[in-house]
């Protein structure tokens, strides 16, 4: 579903993302992991659109996209962003913010659309007249996920979807993921710095270290340590004592 060769981007005169490669099979879930300004980040804005500035190859469905998208990408592939507040706009109602990408695309059944995306992220009807002040961190998430959900995508891109959520909700939400992904036959790509969470949720991973792509492994190798590059070596061993220390 997702194929990436060779991607480079560059900021002034910083290579940001170096030569990258990698795919993502239909229904699949792909994690990116590694510290902040590894490049990370910057292949999912690349994905999403949001980015124009870069080289190489990037394709979905076997379709190569470039650096501007037309609408109809818009609803194959959406993004749900790190901060659940932040992405959501504070003046404006929950049902607002669901309708508006429904209106964008001049799709039918708007209510129905919304009410059916509001049950598939387990949050109570009554939730689409509230502002997002209203609602608690998790929540919020899940009116994002939603958001992303009314355009029927075959893809999400996932910014990190946890991390800004307390450890208690943490869970919850990657649960819910991983529910909507196996009902739905979405594809993931999830970006985070949590190699716990990439674990949790993805069945093949990409360690990236100062731009580059420095390991390939799959979930399970991941957990059995059996990794080569010492920098996923570091990020495995940060991650075990984060698990037994409890936080």
């Amino acid at each position: 579903m997702i194929d990436v060769e060779n991607l480079r981007v560059r900021f002034g005169s910083r290579e940001a993302v170096k030569g990258v490669s990698f795919s993502v099979g239909q229904g699949d879930c792909f994690g990116v992991v590694g510290e902040s300004g590894s490049g990370k980040s910057t292949i999912l804005r690349v994905l999403a659109g949001l980015y124009d500035d870069w080289s190489g190859k990037v394709a979905f469905g076997g379709e190569a996209v470039g650096p501007r998208r037309q609408r109809a990408f818009f609803r194959k592939v959406q993004m749900v962003f790190q901060d659940p507040y932040g992405s959501l706009h504070p003046r404006q109602t929950i049902d607002r913010i669901l309708s508006e990408l429904p209106l964008v695309h001049g799709m039918d059944d708007i209510d129905g659309r919304i009410l059916r995306a509001l049950d598939a992220v387990a949050l109570p009807r009554a939730a689409r007249f509230r502002f997002p002040h209203q609602l608690s961190g998790g929540q919020r998430q899940r009116v994002a996920i939603a958001r992303a959900l009314i355009a029927e995508p075959e893809v999400l891109l996932l910014d990190e979807p946890t991390s800004a959520l307390d450890v208690s909700v943490q869970a919850e939400i990657l649960n819910l993921l991983a529910d909507l992904r196996r009902e739905r036959g979405l594809t993931y790509l999830l970006v985070s710095h949590n190699l716990a969470v990439v674990a949790h949720l993805c069945s093949h991973v990409g360690v990236m270290y100062g731009g580059e792509m420095v390991e390939l492994t799959d979930a399970a190798t991941l957990r059995e340590g059996r990794v080569s590059h010492p920098h996923t070596q570091e990020l495995r061993r940060l991650s075990v004592e984060l698990e037994e220390t409890g936080n």
